[in-house]
């Protein structure tokens, strides 16, 4: 009788809620040393949440955490025991960057932990090979199956000899082939680390039965805890299934009961789907090849495979989702046409993932599919009611679909499907996560509607005890029909002994590799009396480099992003540049000419004459004139009196009547100027022709002229100063995208699991935005001085460093504006606007500081946005170098560490 083992992990009253949901209720628990320990359950009992908080990526709320000997609400102790824990999310290849290679994945997280290249290269050639992903280290991420992202994932996980490895449904959606080798390279790499402890939550009992000790949950609670042997003959059941229902409170085993399915009776009918060598290619890749089949109606039938096999792609070729690149499909006799409106109403599509909408009610959802389908409004309130009641959903009519659990929207999925009554359902996966009881409850309303309303289901699953439950099944790899038949006779014609064992032939026959999966090489094995490398913790400029080097492989792999980050830049250089320029010409001017005289022909003559007018025909009368404004036939109506003449030869100052648009007010304003302007010169020019001295008479000109600018055009007053808005905006947008995506997709939970501290993430991401505002600064700088014509006088080295400080505190604020947002459309709004309205308001680029409001003034001075406005516009218009505007340059430099500091502080090592 061996001692018992100290626990690896230990827990204590520990208590989660998210707003009202309670996660994880009280729940105290031991967990053994150097065994596989199960979490078994269905989704939403809070297995993720318990092996966040033992993996450090979450915060304790209530309760205490124990892991590898010290309490995971200390900082101190996350930091040390972090190298020594792998965790592997929950969800296929959430661990993974799916734009870097099946090496370029692996080569990080080493950099992560600190393996030299040595120890990188001879782990990386042990892992690929155990898993049989050695041929694919070039492909990447995204592009692998499910089972490939999974095997991927746990290399990543395993790359740094954990002593504690967390799997987080690791198998869920995967084939059973995949899952087989998964665990065999699991128990391999056991049998060379005999003291690692692995703790693994799943949803398949049948898997579970293999592990040392397991811990059933339900609600947030532990129901009980032992080996599956100990929990089999607890609850008097001969499999791990079973026993599981047994444990479940009274009420939610009720109406658990056996599950009974009537025989199909065959009618001799038209086949309700017919495929015949369907095809369809996507470039040069052909994810179905020469598929045909006919499945019966009433008929269950089932479609089995391995990851990636084309399952999916045929479904929807089916439903008339996406066009088939050869052969035909028939429903019930008839081709299947996208645009066949009611026969799309005789098929009913479950998707693998839940077609619900969240925010609204089931209720809500159900009517808004009755609408879609346009069923008659009073026929599908009844029908509404009936599927209410008939799959469990009326006291829950009012809740939120998202707010559901699992097993209800699973219900209501179908309910969806079904209540425009197809004839033909199709349901994509429909059952994973699902505990027991709630997919027998599912699988009793298939038989009722395949028996009891002849509906014909064609559903894909990876449970091989619901594939028994189908009238026959299709194996399916690699895009092509293995083999059809029913279960029983797959079994006979493999000569196994249960269906998986068949399943797992007919793929292996099909792939040609039989290779024997449960023994890793034993090269770079480390013994367990080995001593242990080094953990490197605190700041590491070698973690740092790598966050930058996989976010500038990301970004270079990604066009949209490098579309936006340049070429967005320079269409809004020139959009700014122009659309917010205060020049205006070609006015259209017409004259009210009620003098008629040579003199007044002359003023008319010598506006239109000007470069911001263009004359249209005389107006007639008031009337005329007024309309023509009105209409905006015209900008400015001239109205020459009569007398006009008379008056200029006998040395008297006429009045002209200058008809304005003012609905622009600022256009109105220099209009106004510029008919003052043209005014005052034809006065002063017929006061001379007359033989007068203008200085006689009160009327005459000030002419300004301007040091900087002289023609006064305003590109070249605008053209220097948009980049203090666009190399704030964009680097910005861009940083805090970068970030906001990591916490969307999910590979947030790398940062929260690894040695990598916070500095070295944040700096990590921002180097390659800075190069790329740097890059982008030349661009625009190149547009300034050649499309847009603005001379460059100053010194480029100066404007260079402040162009580089400029980017590094726009990226800097990006990240602050990051810790403030989760999704990537919230980073992109919040970033936007609060970068381009201060630096418009309060940037002096559209009116000095100076002249604004004493709260303006201080916006002004605390923005960034208004030194490099100083700096631009003195750099490229007035030829200042560093001397004059090295002041502006350090003010500048102050807001890194403050916009830095600030997000540090906001940004959590745990996901709170």
């Amino acid at each position: 009788m061996h001692p018992p083992k100290p626990p690896v992990i230990s827990l204590r009253g520990v208590s989660q809620r998210y707003k009202s949901v309670v996660a994880l209720d009280d729940i105290s628990l031991d967990i053994p040393a150097g065994i596989m320990a199960g979490l078994i359950g269905p989704d939403g009992v809070g297995k993720s949440t318990l092996l966040d908080l033992i993996s450090g990526a979450r915060a304790v709320q209530t309760g205490e955490v124990m892991v590898l000997d010290g309490n995971m609400a200390s900082a101190r102790h996350r930091g040390t025991a972090g190298p020594r824990i792998a965790y592997m999310p929950q969800g296929l290849g959430k661990n993974l960057y799916h734009t870097l290679s099946v090496r370029e994945n692996l080569t990080f997280f080493a950099q992560l932990f600190g393996l030299t290249p040595a120890e990188r290269e001879a782990r990386i050639a042990r892992l690929t090979q155990a898993t049989g992903l050695d041929p694919f280290l070039s492909r990447p991420a995204g592009k692998l199956s499910g089972g490939m992202k999974q095997k991927l994932g746990l290399c990543c996980s395993l790359l740094h000899d954990p002593d504690l490895l967390i799997l987080d449904e690791p198998t869920t959606g995967v084939d059973p082939l995949s899952r087989r080798q998964f665990w065999q390279l699991i128990a391999g790499i056991r049998e060379d680390r005999p003291a690692m402890s692995v703790l693994v939550s799943t949803a398949y009992m049948d898997e579970a039965q293999g592990f040392d000790w397991l811990v059933a949950m339900d609600a947030g609670r532990v129901l009980d805890t032992g080996t599956a042997e100990e929990l089999m003959a607890k609850t008097g059941t001969d499999d791990l299934e079973a026993a599981f229902v047994q444990l479940l409170p009274e009420e939610k085993r009720a109406n658990a009961r056996e599950l009974v399915i009537p025989p199909l009776e065959d009618h001799g009918d038209t086949p309700a789907i017919t495929a015949r060598h369907l095809t369809r290619r996507f470039g040069d890749f052909t994810a179905v090849k020469d598929v045909s089949f006919e499945i019966r109606r009433g008929e269950i039938f089932g479609f089995l495979g391995s990851n990636g096999c084309g399952k999916t792609t045929t479904m929807k070729m089916l439903t008339g989702l996406l066009p088939m690149s050869e052969g035909e499909a028939y429903l019930f006799g008839h081709p299947v046409d996208a645009s066949d409106i009611e026969m799309r109403k005789r098929v009913g599509f479950m998707s693998q993932a839940f077609s619900l909408y969240g925010e609204l009610t089931v209720e809500q959802n159900l009517t808004l599919h009755a609408r879609l389908f346009r069923l008659d409004p009073t026929a599908s309130r009844d029908r509404i009611a009936a599927l209410a009641d008939r799959f469990g959903l009326s006291p829950h009519m009012d809740s939120p679909s998202g707010d559901l659990p699992l097993g209800l929207r699973q219900r209501l999925s179908l309910a969806v499907a079904v209540l425009h009554e197809p004839e033909i359902l199709i349901l994509d996966e429909p059952t994973s996560g699902v505990d027991p009881v709630a997919r027998d409850d599912f699988w009793e309303l298939l038989v009722e509607l395949s028996r009891g309303e002849g509906v014909t289901i064609f559903i894909s699953t990876h449970f091989m005890n619901e594939a028994l439950r189908c009238d026959r099944i299709s194996l399916m790899h690699a895009g092509e029909v293995l083999v059809a038949d029913t279960p029983d006779g797959l079994v006979e014609k493999r000569g196994a002994e249960t269906l998986e064992e068949a399943f797992i032939g007919y793929i292996e026959d099909a792939i040609g590799d039989r290779r024997d999966t449960d023994v890793t090489p034993t090269q770079d094995r480390q013994p367990e009396s080995a001593p242990k490398r080094k953990r490197h913790r605190g700041f590491s400029m070698a973690r740092l480099l790598a966050y930058s080097m996989r976010e500038a492989m990301e970004v270079v792999r990604d066009p949209i992003r490098l579309a936006f980050a340049f070429v967005g830049s320079a269409l809004l250089l020139v959009v700014l540049s122009y659309g917010v320029s205060m020049d205006v010409e070609d006015l259209t001017m017409a004259a009210l000419d009620l003098d008629q005289t040579p003199a007044s022909r002359d003023y008319v003559a010598n506006l239109s004459g000007s470069r911001y007018f263009e004359e249209q025909p005389p107006l007639q009368s008031v009337e005329e004139l007024e309309k023509a404004l009105q209409k905006g036939e015209v900008t400015v109506a001239i109205e020459i009196p009569n007398g006009f003449g008379r008056d200029l030869r006998q040395g008297q100052s006429p009045e002209i009547s200058a008809w304005v648009d003012g609905a622009n007010t600022m256009r109105a304003g220099t209009i106004e100027g510029y008919v003052n302007a043209a005014h005052v010169e034809q006065v002063q020019k017929v006061i001379r022709d007359e033989g007068y001295d203008p200085e006689a008479f009160e009327t005459y000109a000030v002419e300004s002229r301007y040091r900087y600018n002289p023609t006064f055009e305003s590109i070249n007053a605008m053209g220097p100063a948009i980049p203090a808005i666009l190399l704030m905006m964009f680097p910005a947008i861009l940083m805090a995208v970068s970030v906001a995506r990591e916490k969307e997709i999910g590979t947030i939970t790398n940062f929260y699991v690894t040695p990598t501290t916070k500095i070295e993430f944040l700096v990590g991401k921002q180097l390659p935005y800075v190069v790329i505002g740097l890059v982008n600064f030349f661009l625009l700088l190149f547009l300034i001085t050649t499309l847009l014509g603005v001379t460059f006088k100053g010194s480029l080295l100066t404007m260079t460093l402040a162009a580089l400080v400029y980017v590094v505190v726009s990226t800097s604020y990006g990240l602050l504006i990051s810790t403030l947002t989760n999704s990537q459309v919230a980073a992109v709004f919040t970033a936007a606007l609060l970068s381009m309205m201060p630096t418009v308001q309060f940037s002096g680029m559209v009116q000095p500081i100076s002249t604004l409001t004493e709260g303006g003034q201080m916006i002004g001075n605390l923005w960034p946005a208004s030194y490099f406005v100083r700096i631009s516009v003195g750099t490229i218009t007035k030829g200042l170098g560093l001397e004059e505007l090295s002041a502006d340059v350090f003010w500048m430099m102050v807001f890194v560490p403050v916009f830095l500091g600030l997000a540090l502080m906001r940004l959590r090592k745990q996901e709170g």
